[in-house]
Parts: structure tokens; sequence; C-alpha cells
């Protein structure tokens, strides 16, 4: 007897816009307008364009494996006779979860104690960030149906809030569009359109987890259908989201502000403009989007990471499971996230999860080309792809080139490290068969 597939379209998107609308938009914000100015809404929505060239391929592999494994497993099966290339892609996706769980983390803790005196001081900023970790790393553990009754009403609410703050910030902006259009003028005057492509870049890791609608292609309804639909969708709805709340920001909100405050940008804005109930609002809103972020990787991806572990390309601790809970798994994750925050700033974190994901969303695309006639797809399409997601990528290594050069070398060390343990353990397999 075959099992009812009960997800529609309808709930695909929501899993998509859950997925994505983690603390995103709370923490790019202010580094955005720092870099472009009122271009930062427009900057920040060319993301949700990376990301939809990016969602293409995850799209036609998923569909055509039908594999709840998403990145690790395509990858996988498109270079069967590779373990390099499984180990590789294993070992950049479980980091790349790892950065977006220090960042959900680490804007979860500034926006936590934004309305201290101690706001801005960076210790006890980290030390709560690594304290919200573990909170979830315990809830996960503890039971799936305990995670899963928390992450539900963390989703629903944080969208409710989002929709609420979006309306609220464009009533306070009181747009005059003689000024609106002089702003436009202003800042292209001296906002080159490198540095746009820049926070384009350096913002999509805010557009991460669409692809958790892959995860649940055999349990959803005519898939074929259903599953592009959703994903396209939910990535023009979450830029959309991204657009109003960040260009009210922009509007309504003195750009000193914002770029002092990076950290809780939002909150401190909204103080200014709508009272102490605005930033409530916008802190409530950020905690229970950072929180159903940080539940929602730790679920998914410590499982992705028990899988790879299972196939030997992490030490085989990690594999180890209670009742179906990787309890392992999830503590190692949390543990390296904890001190990603610990060692890094809000930047390193943003900008390393960016470049991790679009490298990630790269080889799919790369691994897309190779079997496109089997999975129907563009040619023309999946080779915009690489390019986009390739030329994203060099921008944000320019950008640390030009303005970091420390952080750089740092950035490269973290790549050189996973290079390395992904090639010993691809070895390891490859002398065990």
């Amino acid at each position: 007897m075959q099992n009812k597939k009960n997800l529609g379209l309808t709930e695909l998107i929501a899993i998509a816009i859950g997925g994505m609308v983690g603390g995103g938009i709370f923490t790019i914000l202010g580094i955005s307008v720092s870099m472009v100015g009122f271009f930062a809404p427009f900057a920040i929505a060319l993301g949700g364009v990376v990301a939809g060239f990016a969602s293409y391929s995850y799209v036609k592999l998923g569909l055509y494996y039908k594999d709840e494994g998403a990145t690790y497993a395509f990858f996988k099966k498109t270079y069967p006779s590779s373990n390099l290339a499984a180990s590789f892609i294993g070992w950049y996706t479980i980091f790349g979860y790892i950065s977006t769980l220090a960042l959900y983390a680490y804007t979860f803790s500034s926006y936590a104690i934004s309305g201290f005196s101690f706001a801005d001081n960076d210790f006890i900023r980290k030390l709560l960030a690594v304290a919200i970790i573990f909170v979830f790393a315990f809830i996960n553990i503890w039971s799936v149906k305990g995670m899963g009754r928390v992450e539900d009403f963390m989703v629903y609410m944080k969208l409710i809030i989002l929709a609420i703050i979006s309306f609220a910030l464009i009533y306070f902006a009181k747009i005059d569009f003689v000024n609106f259009s002089s702003l436009i003028v202003k800042d292209l005057q001296s906002t080159p359109l490198l540095s746009i492509l820049i926070v384009s870049s350096i913002t999509f890791v805010a557009y991460e987890g669409f692809q958790l609608v892959i995860n649940a292609v055999n349990e959803t309804n005519k898939p074929e259908i259903n599953i592009p639909r959703a994903i396209y969708l939910a990535v023009i709805l979450v830029s959309l989201i991204y657009f109003i709340i960040a260009l009210g920001a922009v509007l309504a909100i003195p750009f000193e502000d914002l770029i002092k405050n990076k950290e809780y940008a939002l909150a401190s804005g909204a103080s200014e403009i709508m009272g102490k109930f605005g930033e409530n609002l916008v802190i409530i809103g950020a905690l229970l989007a950072t929180s159903s972020a940080i539940n929602g990787t730790l679920f998914g991806s410590s499982r992705q990471m028990a899988e790879i572990a299972d196939d030997g390309f992490l030490p085989s601790i990690i594999s180890q499971r209670k009742n179906s809970i990787p309890k392992t798994a999830i503590m190692v994750m949390s543990s390296i996230a904890s001190l990603l925050i610990v060692v890094g700033g809000l930047r390193l974190i943003l900008e390393f999860g960016s470049i991790t994901f679009l490298l990630v969303s790269l080889l799919m695309a790369i691994a897309n080309f190779k079997i496109r006639k089997k999975t129907n797809s563009s040619t023309l399409i999946t080779l915009l792809s690489i390019l986009t997601l390739l030329v994203g990528a060099i921008l944000i290594l320019y950008y640390e080139f030009i303005t970091n050069k420390e952080q750089l070398l740092f950035i490269l060390v973290l790549y050189f490290i996973l290079a390395f343990g992904a090639y010993g353990y691809a070895k390891v397999v490859s002398k065990q068969l």
C-alpha cells in the first residue's frame, strides 16, 4: 500500500519560505546599507535573482533523482565513481550549514541584548549566541516531536510579525515620490554597480533554505509540477519580503542608525520611528526568525551529516544515533558553529556562509550541466547559473581582498582545512573498497 502524499503546493511554499526567512534580513540590512546606501533594497532583491539561478539545478536534479538526501546525494549519484567528489560536496555542504547556524545564533543574540546598556558588548553577544545554539541542540536531542511543535509555532509567528513590520515601516516611511526619485539619482552617482553586485552576492546566504523542499520530494503530490512552482514562487515571495522591509527601513530610518547599529539595525531604527512598541516587535520577530532557523537547520543538516558519516566521509562516531536522532552530529555541528562565533564576527560569518553556499550551488549547477539531457535542462540557463554563481563567489573574495586581507586569509585557511579533510576521507574510503 502506497503512502499518501500529503504535501501540495501551499505546504511546499510554506516549507521553502520557512527555510529561507531565518535571520537573514535582520542581519544583512545594516551591512548592505553601509556598502551601497539607498540601493541596499535593490541589491538584496538582486540576491534573489542569484538564488533563482541556483534553484534551477536543484529543481532539475531533485525531480530526476527523487532523493531526499538532496545536495550530497545528487552529487554522489552524478559522479558515482568519484569518492573525492562525494567527500568534497559533503564537507562543504555541512560546513555551509554550520556557518548559517553561527549566523542565526549571532543575530539572535544581537537582537536579544539590543535593548540593554551592554548591547555593544561583543563578549556577551558571543556568549549568548553559543548558549542559544546549545539550547536548540538539546531540544533536537530531546524529542523530534517536541522539535516539530516548537518549529511550527515559530514559523507561523515569524511570518505574521514580518508582515506587520513590513507594513509598519512603509507606513512610517511616508514615501514622498519626488524625494524618492532624488535619493535614487543621488546614490546612483556615488554607488558603483560593482558594489551593488557584491552586496547581492554577500546576501545570498539570506536565501539559503529553498532546497528544503527537495527533501520532501517523496511526500509531495505531483512533484513534477508542485516542486518547481513552490521553489520559484517562494524565492520570488522572499525577495519581495526582503525588498519591502529593506525599502521601508532605508526610507524611514536614518542611514547613520542602520550603519552604526548594523548587528541590530532594524530594532534600533524601529525604536526611533515607532517607539518602544516598534522596537519590541522587531526584536520578537528577529528572535522568532532566528530561533526557527537554528532549530530547523540543526534538525535537517545533522541528519545529512550523519548520512555522510555513514558513507565514511566523516568520522564514524558522527553517524551514531539514538532513537533515530543523530545526537553526536547535532553536538558536533553545535560545537563547530560555536567555535566559528568565538573566533569570527558578523561579517566573517556572513561572507563565509555566502561563499560556501555559492560554491555548493555552483557544484550543483555543474552536476546538472553534466547530465542536462537526462534532467531535461536548458543548456543556456544552466550555463548562466554556473556563470552567475561563479561570479558571485569571486566578487565576495575580491571584496575581501580590497577591504580586509586578513579576513580573506582566514577564510582561505578554513577552505584549505575543509579541502584537506575531504581529500583525506576520500582516500580512506577508496582504500576500504
